[in-house]
Order: structure tokens, then sequence, then C-alpha cells
């Protein structure tokens, strides 16, 4: 805790904050998920050893929903053989003698949950490799075939106009490349509108509202900071020195939709010879409900190479109701092939690879990882560019704390800002209350917007997903 920014961080103890929200609505609906996913799982179980072992799981599952409920105190992690249940169990004897769910430090808290839930399935022998959110992930995933569909085609028509321009270079070609990837990290940037720790009552409807081509026109007026220019120069700047290798990494967030865009805008810049090498990073265990998996970018492309059983046979829901899925067109079945057989080439060829660490899921913000994780920031500075994806990274790179609202993003960021080597572009909507880079004032105006805040003390305006920063710091 040492190495985190001297500003209080936000608390689960504080009624104006998202915190207090966040611990006392959403903890237990997201508990109460894992603990019905878990019993559907264990009902269905014909091993008595793994059954029993997974009785023991919900009644665990069960107790820590009690404890979060009625404020009880955290207690150490159990030592499932990682070696971040030290760090864990450190960073908790530091926040003082008896430490609750309801009054400690909400980025703390809320990794502590996760991790808890992880620690329940870890320490059993047939449960080890079980993800308790992944019927949510799929289950949104093919709620989001409008999107998807649309977006293969859209993606499907970029590459062939991409590969057919040849190398040209002119202003006008410069001009509409830059175009071209704000677009793509727009949609990168509103995909994590279907964040599932979030919209924990997400609807099918909801879901159409919140993704395609006109949801994303509306929403470009909301993005507060558009640093989107300066990171393509920086790409831009790099491409023409003539470097034989350029990388950008991409800090994944959510799995299923957002990690179908995340594909997208890694297979736009190596087409567009923006990157040579993408590298991927996902979580290395189920994570604030949504977040990606090696498994997911798996499910992932066997949903796309097989688009037919994945989006047209019937879910358990669908066939309760009565409801029978639309059948794809043959156009839209080979769009969706060629998404499939673009990025496992890309995949194959060594271009587009995945690189999973426990660095992602500890206890604290990012501000320690030159201290703590040398070895994570030294290969990241061989990347031209490290894209943040969603609101927890943005959390942990700013360190969850109440900076003033006009702080530059490249001061929030401490140790990873300038002159440390590394080149970060956050992108992020907005969906909890740390928000920093803004204009003087604005953020008072947009708490006098409908539902804001307004004087309550409350930045209630940067709650619920409307509104969004992309900030840049260029690391010399």
């Amino acid at each position: 805790m040492e190495l985190e920014p001297k500003i209080p961080q936000y608390s689960t103890g504080d009624p104006n904050s998202f915190a207090w929200e966040t611990a006392r609505r959403r903890w237990p609906i997201i508990i109460t998920q894992a603990i019905d996913d878990a019993y559907r799982s264990v009902a269905h179980c014909d091993d008595a050893a793994k059954r029993d072992e997974g009785k023991k799981i919900v009644e665990d599952l069960t107790k820590l929903k009690y404890e979060v409920q009625h404020d009880r105190v955290m207690t150490p992690i159990r030592d499932d053989g990682h070696p971040d249940v030290a760090a864990y169990n450190s960073e908790l004897a530091q926040l003082g003698p008896n430490p609750t769910w309801l009054s400690s430090p909400w980025l703390f808290t809320e990794c502590y949950l996760f991790r808890r839930i992880s620690t329940s399935f870890a320490l059993s022998t047939h449960w080890k490799n079980y993800d308790v959110f992944a019927r949510q992930k799929i289950k949104t995933f093919r709620s989001s075939r409008p999107a998807v569909l649309e977006l293969a085609a859209h993606y499907k028509d970029l590459m062939s106009q991409i590969s057919g321009r040849g190398g040209t270079s002119s202003q006008q070609d410069v001009e509409a490349e830059r175009i071209l990837f704000s677009e793509m990290c727009e949609i990168c940037l509103w995909g994590n509108a279907t964040d599932l720790s979030l919209l924990t009552s997400l609807t099918y409807e909801d879901i159409q509202k919140l993704q395609g081509s006109e949801a994303r026109k509306k929403a470009e007026q909301n993005i507060l900071i558009n640093d989107l220019p300066q990171a393509f120069a920086h790409l831009m700047e790099a491409k023409a020195s003539g470097k034989n290798e350029r990388r950008v990494d991409i800090i994944l967030d959510n799995a299923g939709f957002e990690l179908f865009v995340d594909l997208v805008l890694a297979g736009y810049l190596l087409s567009a010879g923006l990157a040579t090498h993408v590298v991927l990073h996902p979580k290395s265990i189920p994570w604030f409900v949504s977040d990606v998996l090696v498994s997911d970018f798996a499910s992932l492309l066997n949903a796309l190479a097989a688009p037919r059983p994945f989006y047209e046979t019937p879910s358990e829901e669908e066939e309760l109701q009565g409801k029978v899925p639309d059948k794809l067109t043959d156009k839209q079945v080979e769009e969706l092939t060629f998404l499939f057989q673009s990025w496992s080439q890309f995949h194959a060829e060594g271009q587009l690879m995945l690189r999973p660490n426990r660095v992602w899921t500890g206890p604290g913000s990012f501000w320690r990882l030159p201290a703590q994780a040398k070895d994570v920031v030294d290969d990241l500075k061989e990347s031209e560019l490290v894209v943040f994806k969603g609101d927890l990274n943005y959390r942990k790179l700013v360190g969850d704390a109440a900076w003033d609202a006009t702080t530059p993003f490249t001061e929030a960021i401490g140790p990873l800002g300038p002159g440390s080597g590394l080149n970060i572009l956050a992108l992020r909507t907005c969906k909890a209350d740390v928000v920093v880079g803004l204009k003087p004032g604005e953020d008072e105006k947009l708490k006098q917007t409908e539902g804001g805040g307004g004087d309550s003390g409350a930045r209630k305006w940067a709650w619920n997903g409307k509104w969004a920063v992309v900030s840049f710091s260029k690391g010399i």
C-alpha cells in the first residue's frame, strides 16, 4: 500500500460513492448468480466425489454471500498454492485489525471478493478449472448476435479494401487511415457497454440498444477526452521509422462481444500495418464476472468456426419459452467464417498471441507494477502501444483514488506515466467514481445533468457507462 497514490481511495463505507451501491446491491447478486451456476452443475454431475466437492463449494459461496451482506470481518485467503495469496493477506493485514466488507477500500475489497470465489474452486480436486461465470458470458455473446453480424460484415469489407489499397500513402490515405483507426478504437471502447459485473439484469433488448453502429454514432458526443489522434500519430511514427517489429499489447477486459471487438481491432492493426504483432493479456482466474480467460478466446473462435450450431441451437431458456432462433444466411456464415480464418491465421503465424499473468488479478493498483512486477513492465516497454481496456483497468491505472477531476492522466498514473518507457492508451467507459483529465468546470457541469448527482456530493454521472474517456500517455 506504500506504493499507492497518497490520496484517499474510494471506500465501500462512503454513501456518496458507487462503491456503496456496488457492495450492498451488486455483490450479493453476483454471488447469488455464482451459487446458482455451481448448483446447476452439481445437479447434473454423475461423479459422486465431484458432486460432493461441488456441494461444499456451494456452501462456501453461500457463506461468502452471508459475510458480505452482514458486513463481517474479512478473513485471510486460504492457501490454494498460488503465489498471490501472500500479497492479498499482507494487504488485508495492513487495513487494520478488523476490516469489514462494507467499510474498506473498494478496489481491494472487490478484487478480494473475486479472489475468494476463485479460492473455493482452486482448493478442490475436480473443479479447479471451472469458470463459474462461463454460462453468463456465452449467453451474453449469443444475445449480441445482431452487433456481431453487423461488425463481421463491416470487418470483411474493410479488410478487402485494405488489401486492395496496396502500399499507397498519400495524405488522403493517411487521413482515411486515421478515421478508420478512430472508428476501430471507438468500437472497442463501447464494446465495454456489456460489462456483466455491472449490468446484472441485462436483457436482449438492452444489448441491442447498447451495441451496433447507430448506438456508436450517438455515443461519440459522450467521449469526454479523446486522445486517439495522439495514439494514431504515435503508431504512424513507429511505422515510418522502418522498425521490423512493432508490437501492440491489449490488456483485456470483458469476454464475449467485447473480446470480439478487441479481435476486430487487433485484426485491423495487423492488416493495416499499424502493428506487426498484437499481444492479448487475459486473466488467469475467473474475474469480475465477465473478464477474459484463455478459455474464452477458444470458445469465441469455436463459435465463429461453427456459427450455425452456436447461433441456431436453442438455449435452455429458449426451449422452455418455445422460441427458435432465426437461421443465419449463407452470407452471414461466410462473413463469420472469414473472421475465424483471419484471426486463426494470425494466431497460427505468431502475430496474435495470448499472454495471461496473475499480475492482472492482484489486490492493488498498477502503481506498484514497476516495483513488484518488473519483468512485466520490462516486457511491455518493448511494445509501441499498451492498450488498457475497461473501467477496472482504468481504476487500477489511477489507483482508484479521489483525484480532482482536472488532474492530468499522465500524473494520475504515477510511475507508469512519462519517463516510464510505457506508451499507454486507456479506453474506458465510466462506471466508477474516479475520473481524471477533465477540463475545469466539466465535472461540475456533468453533475448538474439529469441523474448526474447534483449537489449530493456523488459523481453519479460517471456510474452508468454513458460517458467515456480515451487517455494517452507517451512513455518518453
